[in-house]
């Protein structure tokens, strides 16, 4: 693990003396959505609105403007002016500390949008977004006191069909907007009737009619026509990171890669899944003895087949933690175009969204907690109420993170950082101590989480973006799928390899709060957009669709290859209205 630790850096990050408004005026550079994408944080219509959850509090007025601003008040209260002063003052420095009180809400002037409105959008959990607007008609920026009147009501079009359905309460995003999640059990096939209610007064175009048949996510219904597909999804028309990946590959050799891939990567330590997708069904086999986590891959890739009709392609997926591609470009052989979880810049690996974030996609309110919609309503106090601290708690899987705790034990005052389990360091357990598991929720309890690197890029990542904390990110040679699109100082804020400026980050955000607290928010606002669950099948879709294109022969179901079968669903109704044609009929 140490020598990972002294790999390949990255250039030294800005210094902390640039100037704050240069650094703000960065901050406050606003990403255009592109057209007919959901926006995650606010809706197209509120693009000249003020930006939920960045409204700053109203300075402090000077003691001596307090005092001039009411004499004569004072002068008629003789019996206790020092006493009405005092409590003036503690008004005053309420409202900057949590702002003014929020407005009413307007449900009728309140906005709903959102892929969870739309039929022909199947999720694992379908989801959409909810605005709260005053009835001045300003957005909210913070929660509304009577938020819990909020709530959804999902019911079939017909009184015939019974469906289940588990509706969410709304997560509260502590700015004003509140995401609304459900998960459906069954398929129904007149539709469904969405109320979105504030109390009993239904919010903005409420309710949404959803159209049937409405698919639940074990129905094998593809649309056959991917553009189709991917227009209802409103996925990219670019992704930065796989036209990177792909430039090393302008064609894929499938006789090359089937002759050298088990050679080299295939051996007893390998962990690499051979598949092949032919009419829409998947097929594989393992190569080497480290392979169980194709459970993961056979998921995603079966949730997308019951969606839309995939390309015939042939390509193998690296199950390990590291990238496996080095050969360079220019050198003869070439790398092979081996699809991985991980990306580093000394590889040619091509990058697919991390089996973490994919599997929590999938099983969202079912088999996991921690998703990357849940962690969005579970972001701890807001700003002014968090700890003044960086925060960490993980594995001893680097070394920098024994030297983590280290710092943390020498600087208690700027630093709680611990290791709750012990596996490549045991030895350091006596000196370091091990730290308590403490709930995920829970780090943003915290102002600053301090994100390391694990044996390649931590998968935390995401979801710490998606909290409203600072995040201090390590330098560092791995990345995932969606890295290209942050900036450190805009995004986060880069800290060294080594951790050598870490204090003196951490000293910086505690001096400078409100630049940092723009930086968590522009970091929080982009990751609810790139990290959107649709997002995720979009980009799963675009890989494999651009690696389809390349091949230069047709792929074959080679020996050794099994079915991956669609998973029973015998349960619930699934009646697919498409006609179900063959890829040569198409």
């Amino acid at each position: 693990m140490g020598s990972e630790a002294g790999g390949r850096r990255g250039r030294d990050p800005p210094q902390c003396a640039r100037p704050v408004a240069t650094r703000r005026a960065r901050v406050r550079a606003r990403r255009e959505p592109e057209a007919g994408r959901w926006a995650a944080a606010y809706p197209p219509a509120l693009e000249k609105g003020p930006r939920p959850g960045l409204r700053r509090s109203p300075p402090l007025p000077a003691a001596g403007k307090l005092d001039r601003s009411g004499p004569a008040t004072m002068r008629r209260l003789p019996q206790a002016p020092l006493l009405l002063l005092l409590l003036l003052l503690l008004q005053l420095a309420l409202l900057v500390v949590t702002g003014a009180p929020e407005a009413q809400v307007s449900a009728p002037r309140s906005l709903v949008w959102g892929p969870g409105l739309q039929a022909g959008v199947v999720l694992p959990v379908r989801y959409f977004y909810l605005q709260a607007v005053s009835s001045e008609g300003q957005n909210l920026t913070r929660s509304p006191p009577d938020h819990t009147l909020f709530k959804v009501v999902i019911k079939s079009l017909s009184p015939k069909e019974v469906v289940r359905i588990h509706i969410s309460k709304p997560l509260d995003r502590n700015d004003g907007t509140f995401l609304m999640r459900y998960r459906m059990y069954e398929t129904v096939t007149e539709g469904l009737k969405i109320d979105v209610l504030y109390g009993d007064e239904h919010v903005a175009q409420s309710p949404y009619i959803l159209k049937g048949p409405v698919y639940h996510e074990y129905c094998e219904c593809p649309e056959e026509n991917p553009q189709t597909w991917q227009k209802t999804l409103s996925c990219p028309t670019k992704e930065p990171q796989i036209a990177k990946d792909f430039a090393s590959f302008p064609s894929i050799n499938l006789q090359q890669m089937l002759n050298e891939v088990p050679k080299r990567f295939g051996d007893e330590r390998g962990a690499i899944v051979h598949y092949t997708i032919l009419n829409n069904h998947i097929y594989r086999r393992s190569l080497g003895k480290y392979t169980d986590f194709k459970m993961f891959s056979d998921e995603i890739l079966l949730s997308l087949a019951r969606k839309v009709l995939l390309p015939d392609l042939e390509f193998y997926i690296n199950l390990g933690d590291w990238p496996l591609e080095h050969r360079k470009v220019n050198e003869t052989p070439g790398p092979l175009p081996i699809i991985s979880w991980c990306g580093s810049l000394d590889s040619q690996d091509i990058i697919l969204p991390t089996y973490d974030i994919t599997h929590s996609t999938l099983e969202a309110m079912r088999g996991v907690t921690n998703d990357l919609l849940s962690i969005q309503g579970n972001t701890g106090p807001s700003w002014i109420n968090k700890t003044e601290k960086a925060f960490f708690r993980g594995r001893d899987s680097r070394e920098e993170r024994l030297q983590l705790v280290q710092l943390s034990k020498e600087n208690p005052q700027l630093l709680d950082a611990g290791i709750t389990g012990y596996f490549f360091f045991q030895e350091k357990e006596q000196e370091l101590g091990k730290a308590k598991l403490i709930g995920f929720f829970d780090f943003f309890k915290y102002k600053y989480q301090v994100n390391v690197d694990g044996t390649v890029a931590a998968y935390r990542y995401p979801y710490l973006m998606l909290g409203d904390s600072l995040v201090l990110k390590q330098d560092s040679p791995y990345y995932e799928h969606f890295y290209m699109a942050l900036k450190p100082w805009k995004h986060y804020v880069p800290i060294k390899r080594n951790l050598g400026d870490l204090l003196e980050k951490v000293k910086w955000a505690k001096e400078n709060d409100e630049e940092a607290k723009w930086i968590a928010k522009e970091g929080q606002l982009t990751a609810r957009d790139l990290l959107q669950p649709h997002r995720l099948y979009c980009y799963y879709y675009k890989v494999l669709q651009k690696y389809a294109e390349r091949q230069s022969s047709k792929p074959e179901i080679r020996e050794g290859m099994e079915l991956v079968p669609q998973p029973d669903d015998n349960t619930s109704i699934c009646q697919c209205h498409r006609k179900r044609l063959s890829r040569e009929e198409l």
